[in-house]
């Protein structure tokens, strides 16, 4: 199998500098990149995935040379169009904000914070300079699980922590922004998201490229503590040249709440690996997911519901649709621990086919190594139906509109069920664009 490419070198990473844990971080993943080898498609993980046709050598990580300071003024004239339309459109829908964190082309470009979050404690820190906090890269989720993790820790030039303080309720949402200019560059957000005892909080993390090629391989970690609560949504809008490669990793203490959604659209390879583990007993991580593909981009998901206590419950809901030449995968496993007893656990897959030439892989997973538990999958793929497009059509809707409302309609459940519902609800928006204005 092909190696890295030499533009993933320990000189670069060493070049981004930062806190001495960060460089040593770094310079480990850097140096362990040199002997891996890219993911094949015949590895279970990466099963039925186009990862062996990936052209990484065209892409090569971000200089170290600074963009905006943290805080500076954040230049919207310079972003692609779809980037500073997702910044207006999210102070739109979400009215007021409890932080806002901008990356461009991997660097810290902007932050504001809110008077009312700063009050509550809301700390939002960039960690390049900082000594090693509890919420350092790393430190929420798992070691690296593939080449593309040992990557985010080798080049991840503006790693970002939300800390939200045991017992705080902030009253607006968090964005974060991660927007990709360059051609042919390797982005690496990274953003680690640490919620306290007790305390309650929205986080709408997107990221958007333009037109061009471009690499983005974001890097997610979550802490859900005792009796806490998280709304947190995903929006992707790559370009239809680049490629995503997204993890997201959440642990739940005892009675937390996490409810983490996706919403993506964008992208000619755009994969998410969601991993959510409940630590604690009585913990609640619920996920959901709404996405749409056209032409011949592929989008792939892979979930991982963990239950290692009593009495929790996972409930996920992922539905999306393909057109064209389209395709979509999906891959999820739910495992019951030998000590959690008493779990809940459910697992639902649908897809709609809306050509004949598209191509859908959905493929639900149990391991259960307790008896008193409730588990059950469910996948669905298949075109309209054809009694719901008469009843609309026979009633003098036209083909094409009848066609766009049955889509609407079919999405209907996860747009009620994603986090952060006035971001959430604007998906019509996003698949009203792919679909053309005829239907």
């Amino acid at each position: 199998m092909p190696g890295v490419p030499e533009a993933f070198s320990v000189a670069r990473a060493a070049a981004l500098g930062g806190a001495g844990w960060l460089q040593q971080r770094r310079l480990a993943a850097a140096e362990a990149l040199q002997d891996a080898e890219l993911p094949s498609p015949s590895e279970e993980e990466w099963r039925y995935s186009p990862v062996g046709k990936l052209r990484l050598e065209t892409f090569a990580p971000a200089s170290p040379e600074p963009a905006n300071g943290p805080g500076g003024p954040l230049n919207r004239a310079a972003l692609p169009a779809a980037a500073s339309d997702l910044l207006g459109s999210l102070r739109r829908r979400l009215g007021g904000l409890s932080a806002l964190v901008v990356t461009c082309d991997g660097k810290l470009a902007a932050t504001e914070v809110s008077a009312s979050a700063e009050a509550e404690g809301l700390a939002v820190r960039p960690l390049g300079e900082a000594p090693e906090p509890a919420g350092a890269p790393g430190g929420v989720g798992s070691p690296p699980a593939d080449v593309f993790g040992l990557m985010n820790d080798a080049f991840c030039s503006a790693p970002a922590l939300l800390e939200v303080p045991a017992g705080a309720r902030l009253a607006d949402p968090v964005a974060v922004v991660n927007i990709v200019t360059m051609p042919s560059l390797a982005a690496f957000p990274r953003l680690a998201v640490v919620v306290g005892d007790g305390a309650e909080a929205q986080v709408v993390n997107a990221v958007v490229s333009g037109g061009d090629e471009a690499f983005a391989a974001p890097v997610t970690e979550i802490e859900v503590g005792p009796s806490a609560r998280l709304q947190f949504l995903n929006l992707q809008e790559l370009g239809p040249c680049a490629i995503g490669i997204d993890r997201t990793t959440a642990t739940v203490a005892a009675q937390g709440h996490l409810a983490v959604g996706f919403a993506a659209v964008g992208g000619a390879y755009a994969r998410c690996r969601a991993d959510c583990t409940l630590t604690g007993r009585g913990g609640t991580g619920d996920m959901s997911a709404m996405y749409f593909g056209d032409g011949e981009q592929v989008l792939d998901f892979r979930t991982f519901q963990n239950h290692l206590a009593p009495d929790t419950t996972s409930n996920l809901l992922f539905v999306g649709a393909v057109e064209d030449r389209a395709r979509s995968i999906y891959s999820g496993l739910i495992r019951v621990g030998a000590e959690a007893r008493g779990t809940d656990a459910q697992q639902t897959n649908r897809i709609l086919k809306l050509s004949e030439e598209v191509w859908a892989d959905s493929v639900p997973n149990l391991e259960i190594e307790n008896n008193d538990v409730r588990c059950a999958h469910a996948s669905s793929v298949g075109p309209i139906d054809e009694d719901h497009r008469f009843y609309l059509e026979s009633r003098g809707v036209p083909p094409d509109v009848a066609e766009r409302l049955i889509v609407e309609g079919f999405f209907g459940e996860v747009r009620g069920r994603l986090p952060v519902q006035s971001v959430a609800a604007g998906f019509d928006e996003m698949v009203r664009a792919k679909i053309g204005p005829n239907r």
